[in-house]
């Protein structure tokens, strides 16, 4: 699995050869990347900074992170295969929407929302 594309195909092989497409409505997963996030999520909660640095030092813990990003991949790779969501494009419209929103002169340094950007 190389490629994005590649990798979106492998995952519809997956589903299909065990006939979840009946379960995978937008809703569902939605819910799904949801869920996994918080997964993620739920690894980091109430760590310090020291904490979470020792964290992704130690390769149990980075494993226990690894599979979690997979999850969320899977479930963001699967919505955009069953409704035919360009990921690549769709980030890099995203990119240049960002990129607007958030001038380097004004934001560069800066941990705020667009709009309190002075």
């Amino acid at each position: 699995m190389d490629s994005l594309k590649n990798t979106t195909q492998a995952v519809k092989e997956f589903c299909e050869a065990r006939d979840w497409d009946q379960f995978h409505s937008p809703k569902e997963l939605a819910i799904g990347i949801s869920n996994e996030a918080n997964e993620l999520l739920s690894l980091f909660r109430f760590k310090s900074k020291e904490e979470m640095e020792k964290m992704l030092k130690d390769d149990a813990k980075r494993q226990q992170i690894s599979q979690e990003l997979a999850d969320v991949l899977y479930f963001l790779l699967r919505f955009s295969q069953m409704y035919d969501f360009d990921l690549l494009e769709a980030i890099k419209e995203k990119m240049e929407i960002n990129n607007r929103k958030y001038p380097v002169e004004k934001s560069k340094g800066k941990n705020v929302k667009y709009n309190e950007l002075y």
